[in-house]
């Protein structure tokens, strides 16, 4: 009833930007309308003279596909004044037949807010100023950096390509899957840049991650803070798995939060679509710390239970300050550090457990279950979420219950009930209950830090 009252239900607002995803080529003149909430301003493109460029922008649309026939080519052309020479037109149709994506070159951009924008680009520079370097992984780095044309903050995340290499594969399973997943708990990817050396992907700008964030605080979280954390993460997630999505590398490093304490899904350089055929998925997946038993015994048959186990171990981290299962060294240690808590599989309720590659119950000690008090005195702030704690963590992956009956546990109760009737780009925090409840996690923790 409380929940009720004063809801704010003005969603449909969308917030102002602009989108530099416009495609072009020197014989298009055509005026585009992005369909996202975060691209409202089109784009046009306008015929200039060619010159020389290094760099590229390309839309969420056309990345990786190939150019197909249509009629909207034509008619745009026929709307193009002026003539075009024999070789200007022979160069043209030739370039018909390559891949889309290695063939359009921004050009001058007027964006429909009453000022004309000519941006000729010859590098990401042009476009965007970094700030700072905000991380480094194994092929990419990661830069906040401000758009020079309306002032927005982006995270630019530059993946170094290699000729002899290619594009890695991590990234193009990256962008395809982004491209089509749009929800306030799954981080945006506003456009694509490539250049020569590099593909850029340009993502909306995020404070800190909750693996940061989370070592501030030693001793954990404050509860409230926990639920909404939580409640966050099952609904970002559940509209993957809705979309046979796994992300299957959850860990606090790739969870994002800003400022509005809003939490968002990152780096699904490792997801895979469950709906591509394939019989077997690898077992090299998740960082050890977040892999649940089954894929450390080598089965490559999972679902999405792989990613609920991920979420319990998060949740437990979030109530202690500290990982849950640090293990060390190997797969057999992790095995152990899991075993020592939940206690050793049994085989009569997990039958399946004994044609895993590496299963060989006689390296552990004979563990029992032990009692989640007994395991961190952090863990008792969760009261009724003890037992959806304990319904992530089941050793049988069949056990673990889904993201989306977990959003419907009594340990969600106190949450308003019209929570569950959001569209999926309205942020809980639109809520003002919840938007409150927020700032004051947020202040207890500050006090008590």
């Amino acid at each position: 009833g409380l929940w009720l009252a004063n809801i704010d239900r003005d969603h449909s607002r969308l917030r102002e930007s602009y989108s530099l995803s416009a495609l072009n080529q020197r014989q298009l003149n055509a005026v585009r309308t992005s369909k996202s909430s975060d691209n409202l301003h089109r784009v046009t493109v306008r015929v200039t003279p060619p010159i020389s460029r290094k760099s590229s922008i390309f839309s969420l649309r056309s990345i990786f596909n190939f150019w197909r026939p249509s009629r909207s080519r034509s008619t745009h052309n026929n709307n193009l004044s002026g003539s075009k020479d024999s070789n200007s037109q022979s160069s043209y149709d030739s370039r018909k037949r390559r891949p889309r994506s290695a063939n359009f070159d921004p050009n001058s951009l007027i964006l429909s807010t009453g000022k004309e924008l000519l941006l000729p680009i010859h590098d990401i520079n042009e476009i965007y100023r970094k700030i700072e370097k905000l991380g480094e992984g194994s092929y990419a780095v990661v830069y906040k950096s401000e758009n020079k044309i309306d002032g927005r903050i982006v995270a630019l995340k530059e993946i170094r390509l290699h000729n002899h290499e290619g594009l890695p594969f991590t990234a193009i399973r990256e962008a395809s899957l982004l491209r089509a997943l749009r929800h306030a708990n799954i981080v945006t990817l506003h456009d694509i840049v490539h250049e020569q050396d590099s593909l850029i992907f340009v993502f909306e700008y995020m404070k800190t991650d909750l693996g940061k964030y989370l070592e501030q605080y030693k001793n954990g979280l404050d509860p409230i803070q926990i639920k909404l954390f939580l409640f966050q993460l099952l609904r970002g997630l559940a509209y993957c798995h809705e979309r046979k999505i796994l992300h299957r590398d959850l860990k606090p490093q790739n969870l994002l939060l800003n400022d509005n304490g809003e939490l968002k899904l990152a780096d699904f350089g490792l997801a895979r679509a469950k709906s591509v055929p394939s019989r077997t998925f690898s077992h090299e997946v998740v960082t050890l710390w977040y892999r649940p038993p089954d894929v450390l015994l080598g089965s490559t048959n999972y679902s999405t239970s792989l990613d609920l186990w991920g979420v319990g171990c998060i949740l437990a981290e979030m109530c202690t300050g500290s990982a849950l299962f640090p293990g060390t060294k190997d797969v057999v240690d992790q095995l152990d550090r899991i075993f020592s808590i939940r206690g050793l599989p049994d085989r009569t309720k997990w039958p399946e457990i004994i044609s895993f590659p590496h299963f060989d119950l006689n390296l552990y000690p004979p563990y029992t279950e032990m009692q989640w008090k007994d395991v961190h005195p952090s863990l008792d702030k969760l009261k009724n979420g003890l037992s959806l704690l304990n319904l992530f963590l089941q050793l049988n992956p069949s056990d673990r219950i889904s993201a989306n009956a977990a959003m419907m546990h009594p340990y969600f109760v106190n949450l308003p009930s019209t929570i569950h009737l959001l569209p999926p780009t309205a942020s809980i925090f639109s809520l003002p209950q919840l938007c409150k409840l927020s700032r004051l996690s947020l202040h207890i923790n500050l006090l008590s830090h």
